[in-house]
């Protein structure tokens, strides 16, 4: 997805109570791995509740142009992989549009690889890091042939004919770098580590051995997490059915919270526990979110969320809770404005390198609707106002960030005045049916 040419706002005003029950799309890093590791097997791998926002199309779409074949037949998607090891060398750039997981994790994959890779974004994309990533694929004989300052897209790989092994601690909270270089290890003889001093969402390292990678992992006497994997083994297609986003449901969820009388069930919700810090966050503030039908599926914890509107108090949320609600932080602050007191977030440096810097973004966007709130360099205290008297307003900047447009359309629906965005369609690469969703539950969005 490149850069809109053509904005298209958004309004949300104060709505009754939410009701009903919902499913949101299918969780995004789940889907991006499934479609990433069904294309690299031997064999057959299907994938049912797969998420079809665009960054997901797109990584899909970089396994095609490497050999991939990628199918949907009804409600299921079909992939011929094409074994570990036998990538193709793309004809032409693979184009991520606004894709962080996607771009990263393929970085990764085929960086090892004795082949040229051209990786190119939308602007979004191109303002973000990627050193993180290209800093330990330097270290396993990866070459950066080209690019833009600061380690930006557009870049070109080569990798080398053989790829050295490496044990790598990551230096900060990313399942992203982690995941790159696993992946990278796929390809590489020898036993590649990475060190987590800080776990992170751990998919990549269930969905691979769930492929059949010979993979362990274990804690040392400090808690950080040693992952091994021995590389050009063989992985085997899978059967997968992918569990709702947790960072979608955070949506509908805090709209229900805050909007007095609402009662809604999100069905189908992933409950990984490197997943649910908001939900941990929310219950702290007082929320009423009860788990229903726990149980697991394809390997994960999943459960239905009953949510009913809730009198939030304000707390101070730690940062070593950051890992497991870094895509959250935008829709709390959020819940935060219509909370009684106030809420300090702490440990929040990844948001400034998110696909806008969420941080500047989300306080600016509360102060243009009247929210009393201080943005620190890592942080962002939010004073509430029960009942959301005199919130408002105002127009927020997305910065071609979904997360930022979703949440304070979220905002809106308990506000005194209306909230408007400048542009909801990059919406899209994450939740294309947000908009009709939130309407099937009561939401006035226009």
């Amino acid at each position: 997805m490149n850069a809109h040419s053509t904005s298209v706002p958004a309004t949300a005003r104060k709505s009754n109570g939410l009701s009903g029950q919902v499913r949101v799309p299918g969780d995004k890093s789940i889907s991006h791995r499934a479609v990433m590791f069904g294309g690299l097997a031997s064999g057959e791998t299907r994938i049912t509740g797969l998420l079809e926002g665009e960054d997901v199309m797109r990584t899909g779409q970089a396994m095609k142009a490497m050999g991939a074949r990628i199918d949907k037949r009804g409600d299921e998607w079909v992939i011929q992989g094409t074994g570990n090891g036998c990538l193709l060398e793309p004809e032409a750039p693979l184009d991520f549009g606004n894709a962080g997981t996607g771009s990263r994790l393929t970085m990764g994959l085929v960086g090892t690889y004795d082949m040229e890779t051209t990786f190119i974004g939308d602007a979004s994309l191109s303002r973000r890091p990627m050193g993180r990533v290209l800093d330990p694929l330097r270290r396993m004989g990866v070459q950066v042939l080209k690019a833009a300052d600061g380690d930006r897209m557009p870049l070109t790989l080569h990798g080398p004919k053989h790829a050295a092994p490496i044990a790598y601690r990551v230096p900060m909270a990313s399942a992203q770098v982690k995941s790159a270089v696993l992946l990278a290890g796929l390809n590489t003889a020898g036993i590649t580590t990475v060190i987590e001093p800080v776990a992170t969402r751990d998919h990549t390292e269930r969905m691979l051995a769930s492929f059949g990678a010979a993979l362990e992992v274990e804690s040392d006497r400090d808690g950080a997490r040693h992952i091994r994997i021995e590389g050009q083994g063989r992985l085997t297609g899978q059967t997968i059915a992918v569990p709702g986003d947790p960072s979608s449901a955070a949506f509908p969820l805090v709209a229900a919270l805050i909007v007095p009388g609402s009662d809604i069930v999100i069905e189908n919700v992933l409950m990984n526990p490197t997943r649910t810090g908001l939900i941990t966050t929310l219950l702290d503030m007082g929320a009423n979110i009860e788990l229903i039908d726990e149980r697991r599926a394809g390997g994960e914890d999943v459960a239905d969320l009953r949510v009913r509107a809730s009198d939030l108090k304000g707390v101070t949320v730690p940062a070593d809770r950051a890992p497991s609600m870094i895509d959250e932080y935008p829709v709390l602050a959020v819940a935060a404005s219509f909370a009684e007191g106030e809420t300090l977030m702490q440990g929040l440096d990844e948001l400034r390198v998110k696909e806008s810097d969420r941080l500047s973004a989300v306080a600016n966007g509360l102060k243009a609707n009247h929210v009393d709130c201080e943005e620190g360099a890592a942080s962002l205290l939010v004073r509430g106002r029960p009942g959301g008297k005199g919130l408002g307003g105002g127009t927020v900047e997305t910065h071609l960030d979904h997360r930022i447009a979703m949440s304070f359309l979220v905002m809106g629906l308990a506000t005194q005045d209306p909230v408007t965005i400048d542009d909801r369609s990059m919406i899209a690469t994450s939740f294309p049916a947000f908009v009709e969703l939130m309407r099937g539950l009561g939401a006035e969005l226009e």
